[in-house]
């Protein structure tokens, strides 16, 4: 039973780490203490409650965490601590003896945070508490469905990883994985629609094995979300290229709102890296899937997460890799240099590459990037697009996305409240003052000429 009364006038700062993913559930958590009376605390107030979601994919996010933590305990003397996500389950009892921290929940807990934030806050104790399941037993689902301070909002559609990859410990920290029933989520979208919502961004850990739990596929999924009237535009978040079927593509392409924008991790552009990451297909398969996309959707915005620097990857590997990504045809790369895991089997691996080699060969996939990305942006200077834009802070330049991603900019000389969360029809300019997107060269407003 949660004591709501013991909520009344409080007020709650957050702080999350790592993928959409985490900012969804922050966003989610921040929404049901809100209908509890809690207030979110705005800067330079002091917080009643502090909640960091943390992230652990690297040694670097390990670290921030942390830092996070003892700064926000450090800036809300007296508050009531809590850290969840992926670091929480990883490492539980570490930070339990952060000082300041009173409440470390696991990924099996955080379906029930505000219970257990309840039982904590209402009877604190005088040491930290630390609640987490081991991976096997990672079975609960926290739903997920907000927009935190963003036009878009951000559906939870799946959650926890099958595929153990050498270099990852994502699956330790998140388990198996596991999904709602599709009637569940179709609800929430609808409910979006309600809130005045136009689009929403599917994202999970795996999204692409949805189904396993309910006997339902991924397409399935697509299919009943296309059809809630009044979600104008869906994007998918990431997807496994051999996930990626040609059925998926083929539907999208053809879909009422589903945008051609697609997010697709390869990690590595060697077969023989891919083989030692454990990784689930070769790079032929992955060609053959951008190929497919720019078939039917020849403007299609792809984004490729790439792993540098990983154990095993021979300066030959590398060029190998370079050398494929210059050759497809996609939009801009995400580029992550390699970082040890303690308990992953790629320590096993007894090649080793050099810091200053990793940070050399992300500058080079970086350049590349920018190559690609200017050149998609510059391909659709002078034509007309849709653009969905979100709120922006007075002053300040309004931003918003075409269907394909294509970032655009308007000036705040001509910016108005009334534009966010409208779609609108604009003829694309050129490039901003630092090229991050296109200048609105003309806008047609419903009424104006």
């Amino acid at each position: 039973m949660i004591d709501s009364s013991a909520f009344q006038g409080k007020k709650a700062a957050y702080f999350t780490l790592g993928c959409k993913l985490n900012f969804s559930e922050t966003s989610t958590f921040g929404k049901m203490l809100s209908e509890l009376g809690v207030q979110t605390a705005q800067k330079g107030e002091l917080a009643d409650i502090c909640l960091i979601n943390t992230c652990s994919v690297t040694e670097v996010a390990d670290h921030k965490c942390r830092q996070a933590i003892h700064r926000l305990v450090r800036q809300n003397p007296g508050a009531f601590v809590v850290v969840t996500g992926c670091y929480a389950q990883l490492e539980p009892l570490k930070i339990s003896k952060i000082e300041g921290v009173d409440l470390v929940l696991g990924s099996n807990e955080k379906a029930n945070l505000i219970q257990y934030l309840s039982d904590g806050f209402v009877n604190r104790d005088a040491g930290a508490n630390y609640k987490t399941e081991k991976t096997k037993d990672i079975k609960s689902f926290a739903p997920s469905c907000s927009r935190g301070n963003r036009t878009r909002y951000f559906l939870k559609v799946q959650d926890g990883c099958d595929y153990f990859c050498t270099y990852c410990t994502i699956p330790y920290a998140r388990g198996f994985s596991r999904n709602p029933s599709i009637a569940s989520l179709v609800a929430q979208a609808e409910e979006a629609v309600r809130e005045g919502g136009k689009e929403i961004v599917l994202t999970g850990v795996n999204i692409g094995d949805f189904g396993k739990t309910t006997d339902e596929s991924f397409v399935d999924l697509v299919k009943a979300l296309d059809a809630v009237e009044g979600i104008s535009r869906y994007r998918i978040s990431s997807l496994e290229p051999d996930l990626l079927s040609d059925e998926l593509i083929d539907y999208c392409a053809k879909s009422r709102a589903f945008m051609p924008h697609y997010h697709i991790p390869l990690q590595s552009g060697s077969d023989t890296v891919l083989k030692l990451m454990h990784r689930h297909y070769d790079r032929q398969l992955f060609a053959d899937k951008i190929h497919r996309i720019k078939e039917v959707m020849p403007d299609a915005f792809i984004g490729v997460d790439v792993m540098v620097g990983c154990r095993g990857e021979t300066p030959e590997c590398f060029e190998e890799c370079f050398d494929f990504l210059k050759s497809l045809d996609v939009t801009q790369l995400h580029v992550f240099p390699y970082s040890e895991r303690p308990g992953t089997s790629a320590l096993k691996i007894p090649y080793v590459v050099s810091d200053a080699d990793k940070r050399e060969r992300s500058h080079r996939l970086l350049e590349l990037s920018d190559e690609k990305t200017h050149a998609f942006y510059e391909r659709h200077i002078g034509k007309e697009a849709e653009v969905l834009f979100e709120k922006a802070p007075r002053g300040k330049a309004m931003h918003g996305f075409t269907k394909n991603y294509i970032r655009v900019e308007l000036p705040a000389s001509e910016a108005r409240e009334e534009y966010d969360n409208q779609l609108m029809t604009v003829r694309l300019g050129g490039f901003n003052h630092d090229k991050t997107a296109l200048k609105v060269e003309s806008l047609e407003v419903k009424g104006e000429k």
